[in-house]
């Protein structure tokens, strides 16, 4: 086992350069597991991310009797089992770190026959479920929760589910999608009224797969007793990761990395027009569509970034790039406002407080508020920052580290596995200095 002492070091060194594949998106790889288990025939994925979440989501269906040939290194057959194919497993599904696996299966696993459990690591026992289960339970869904609603989740089988309209309060693709697929198993029409703009892959590959989801503005539903029919999904590289190297070129002098072939859905991309406004250089190019996915090559240089308010609108299309993002203000001439961020509180880790803690600890001026950040860019030194079991978390302070002159290290990096295999290769190979130590 990895030992919970096992960190990066990272000391400023050259510019970054060169050209690198980001591995698959996390969010489209879970999906296409999910939806390819569910179709009538046989469905091939390729770009499939092999992090520990998403092998979690495979392992989970695979203990359902859903067969996932491997095919290639990131490629697989996945062997569908129909709508209502799945059976018992013979034990809890252990969904490690993946918050994603876990909700989304809420809303998937409301309508089966038979009854599951999911439970996780520690981080995912503690991060809120009630947000979906109950409005799954509105529908007819029954799962019990712990006291504080967290996991593990014991989902009822064999209970009716009724389509309804929902309107929820905070936008969500977790949550959408949840109430999405437990609408597939609902007599009449499941619809999702949202606030404002989240992640739509759940309604882009049911799309791929046949299913009737129509789509108005910030309004989507669909109709129960549909049925997938297998396809080809190519997964494209994930945009979050991206983040990493892209933030480390562009604040690391003279740089100029291109990461081909990444995903840039609108309504994820956030994180592009946040640097644009802090002065990044960043090209789109050869811009096409991967599946239902659009898909550009990315090319960042090194320039003067400056401080901005962030604004609310685009907060929940970067919500997972905010760690990196923060980097970026730390580096930048002038303030970084984040407001409307509570969300972040409770992602794998609190990463407001973590994000704080960590720039303080190299040198960096911040003010933390209830549901955002301040920073004042210009100062980083160095020094030892934890990286409270967080993926990205470390590898946002990873890219700090090409302009420490202290250096940095990072401790309690193991999780970076679950998004991001082979994050040190491909940084080194770029130019960053890092190492890793247990």
């Amino acid at each position: 086992m990895t030992q919970k002492t096992h960190s990066f070091r990272v000391r400023a060194g050259g510019p970054l350069r060169g050209s690198a594949t980001v591995p698959g998106d996390k969010s489209i790889s879970h999906r296409a597991v999910m939806f390819g288990a569910l179709a009538d025939g046989t469905t091939t994925v390729e770009g499939f991310l092999q992090g520990e979440d998403c092998l979690a989501t495979r392992r989970a269906f695979e203990a359902m009797g859903v067969v996932c040939e491997d095919i290639a290194d990131a490629a697989m057959r996945i062997h569908g089992v129909g709508l209502h194919g799945l059976s018992a497993p013979g034990c809890d599904l252990d969904l490690g770190n993946s918050g994603t696996s876990m909700r989304l299966m809420c809303g998937l696993l409301s309508g089966q026959s038979f009854s599951t459990t999911l439970s996780g690591d520690a981080s995912l026992s503690r991060r809120p479920m009630r947000r979906v289960t109950d409005p799954l339970s509105q529908m007819g869904a029954r799962i019990d929760a712990t006291d504080e609603g967290t996991a593990p989740l014991r989902i009822h089988g064999g209970q009716p589910l009724s389509g309804r309209a929902f309107q929820l309060s905070i936008a969500s693709a977790q949550v959408k999608s949840a109430l999405l697929l437990a609408g597939l198993y609902a007599d009449g029409t499941t619809r999702v009224d949202e606030p404002g703009i989240s992640r739509d892959h759940t309604e882009r590959m049911l799309t791929s797969f046949g299913v009737d989801v129509p789509v108005q503005g910030r309004r989507c539903s669909v109709r129960g007793g549909q049925r997938l029919t297998a396809t080809r999904i190519e997964v494209p590289a994930d945009l979050s990761s991206a983040t990493f190297p892209l933030v480390a070129a562009a604040i690391t002098p003279q740089s100029d990395i291109s990461l081909p072939n990444v995903g840039v859905n609108p309504s994820r991309a956030g994180v592009l027009k946040i640097l644009e406004m802090m002065g990044a250089q960043v090209e789109l190019t050869n811009v096409r569509a991967a599946g239902a996915e659009p898909v550009a090559d990315l090319r960042i240089r090194a320039s003067a970034l400056h401080g901005v308010d962030i604004p609310p609108a685009l907060v929940p299309l970067a919500i997972d790039e905010f760690p990196a993002l923060l980097v970026a203000a730390a580096c930048a001439q002038g303030r970084t406002r984040i407001t409307g961020a509570a969300e972040l509180r409770v992602k794998e880790s609190d990463r407001i407080a973590a994000m704080a803690a960590g720039l303080q600890a190299v040198g960096v001026t911040v003010e933390e508020q209830a549901d955002g950040i301040t920073v004042q860019g210009g100062g980083v030194t160095g020094g030892v920052v934890e990286s409270h079991d967080d993926h990205r978390i470390a590898m946002a302070f990873a890219a700090l580290g090409s302009v420490a002159p202290d250096g940095i290290e990072i401790r309690d990096v193991a999780n970076v596995r679950t998004s991001f295999p082979g994050f040190v290769p491909l940084m080194a190979a770029l130019g960053l200095v890092i190492e890793e130590a247990s």
